[in-house]
């Protein structure tokens, strides 16, 4: 099968849709392609797909685009005006390496029927309006991003919530506590003499590491698929992994992560595994966070590079301003479930203070030592992949922007172990600590999202509503630590 088919640059809704009809046909012929699966993204980060067969496909259907029923997408249209359509783009096109039948996978945006124009709540369509918009502004041209997602691979999940039973449990290879199918008819631990305790995970070779191989067939896969992977290891905690690749554009990037967790989680299945990007799936472990690189580019050259602390520019160190400004109301998309907050906690690797340091793994944001100047960036390192990368990428491009416009100095780098040091020791404040924390603060912090319409307060309050949904839940189911901590008083 053909590798990624690219185009140039992409602005799908400037663009005439015919174009983009005829290069998806063009790819379809080319490519032999039975089937095209047109593939869009709901608030939450949930991938969906249509199939439709070559047969039924012709320019002037993808000119029109397809129909589909946005009330039964959480959180988008009321069953009374439910008719929604999908856009289809050229640009990143990619053949699935991973279904029986020849396949073109077809990144979509969603459209108003009525109007013709982006849908607010769709999130892809947010990331191409930043992108829009960041050219706008005459700071930049181009926002490139490089996510680092990290993932557990297990060898079985059972989960259940009913109002007299609720449990968890987690079966793999490498865990600590061995359960009962990983042992043989004496009881004993199966051929597993090569342990992996608590926190000795990062970089150990195999057998110790035990998905060496599975990881490389993801890496693998990857390639064939566009995404440029170039490196994998296992992480600190046990079953946790980490596979590389390489940056891009804001919408680019956005497009990758989904197909990147696509091919990790399907590549798992196809060798009897499940991934997760739950950020604290394991207790008393690390937990899964998604560092992300970000700079700006203008004209093809980069504007982080610089003479200020970090070998940074002025303009850099106020896109950190931004964020760090901005930090809490960002905790909405870049943590955007109950489980992360389970993560950004003391003693286990990730940042609880919104500071900022040179080399510093401990701060919420890094400035990692680059030998070639041009390759100069930032790190943000509170992120975790349970969030929805078209909107958090694009969330944290307009936190930085508003710090350039403003002239937010980020304040006093601290080049110490800020696990080692207590609130109120130092100048900085606390990521949030709850989702409820995170949804107030969006709710209370948004003006710099709206700028260039880029967010909406339609799509911010829907985004709102979902997550209040989540944490209601969350509070009103009795939790099994709750029993061991409570039953007997």
């Amino acid at each position: 099968m053909s590798k990624a088919l690219k185009t140039s640059s992409y602005d799908s809704f400037n663009s005439s849709r015919k174009e983009h009809a005829a290069r998806i046909m063009k790819q379809v012929n080319d490519g032999g392609a039975e089937y095209v699966d047109f593939r869009f993204t709901d608030m939450q980060g949930v991938w969906h797909h249509l199939s439709v067969h070559k047969n039924a496909l012709d320019e002037a259907t993808l000119c029109d685009g397809l129909m589909f029923d946005g009330s039964s997408i959480t959180g988008w249209r009321p069953i009374h005006d439910s008719d929604m359509l999908l856009s289809p783009d050229s640009t990143n096109a990619v053949f699935d390496q991973l279904t029986e039948h020849t396949t073109l996978i077809v990144f979509c945006s969603v459209v108003e029927p009525s109007s013709g124009k982006q849908y607010s709540r769709d999130p892809r369509s947010v990331a191409v309006k930043g992108e829009e918009y960041l050219r706008q502004t005459g700071i930049a041209d181009e926002a490139r991003f490089g996510p680092e997602p990290e993932f557990f691979i297990f060898d079985e999940v059972h989960y259940e919530t009913s109002p007299q039973n609720s449990f968890y449990n987690i079966n793999w290879t490498e865990g600590a506590y061995p359960n009962s199918s990983l042992l043989n008819t004496k009881g004993h631990m199966r051929h597993f003499g090569h342990k992996m305790l608590p926190g000795k995970g990062y970089f150990p070779v195999p057998p110790v590491d035990s998905a060496n191989d599975l990881r490389a067939e993801m890496l693998s896969v990857m390639n064939t698929m566009g995404l440029n992977g170039d490196k994998h290891h296992h992480e600190v905690a046990s079953g946790q992994h980490e596979i590389g690749f390489k940056y891009a554009d804001l919408l680019t990037t956005g497009d990758n992560l989904q197909l990147f967790k696509y091919v990790i989680r399907n590549v798992a299945h196809n060798f009897n595994k499940t991934v997760t990007f739950m950020p604290k799936p394991i207790y008393g472990d690390n937990g899964s966070g998604m560092h992300v690189h970000q700079s700006l580019w203008k004209n093809g050259e980069p504007l982080f590079p610089g003479n200020e602390y970090g070998g940074l520019s002025e303009l850099a160190l106020h896109y950190i301003g931004g964020i760090i400004h901005h930090a809490r109301s960002l905790n909405a998309f870049t943590n955007p479930t109950t489980n992360s907050y389970k993560r950004l906690v003391p003693g286990f690797e990730a940042p609880v203070y919104i500071a900022y340091s040179a080399r510093n793994r401990s701060a919420a944001l890094r400035i990692p030592h680059i030998p070639e100047p041009r390759q100069r960036r930032i790190e943000v390192r509170f992120p975790d992949a349970t969030a929805n990368g078209y909107l958090a990428l694009t969330a944290m491009m307009m936190a930085g922007l508003d710090g350039i416009q403003n002239k937010i100095h980020p304040g006093e780098a601290l080049d110490i172990n800020l696990y080692e040091t207590k609130h109120g020791e130092n100048n900085y404040g606390l990521l949030c600590t709850s989702l409820q924390d995170a949804v107030r603060a969006l709710n209370e912090d948004r003006e710099y999202l709206l700028k260039g319409d880029v967010f909406t307060n339609d799509l911010i309050d829907a985004y709102i509503g979902i997550k209040q949904e989540e944490i209601h839940m969350f509070s009103r189911v009795p939790h099994p630590i709750e029993f061991e901590m409570y039953y007997s008083i």
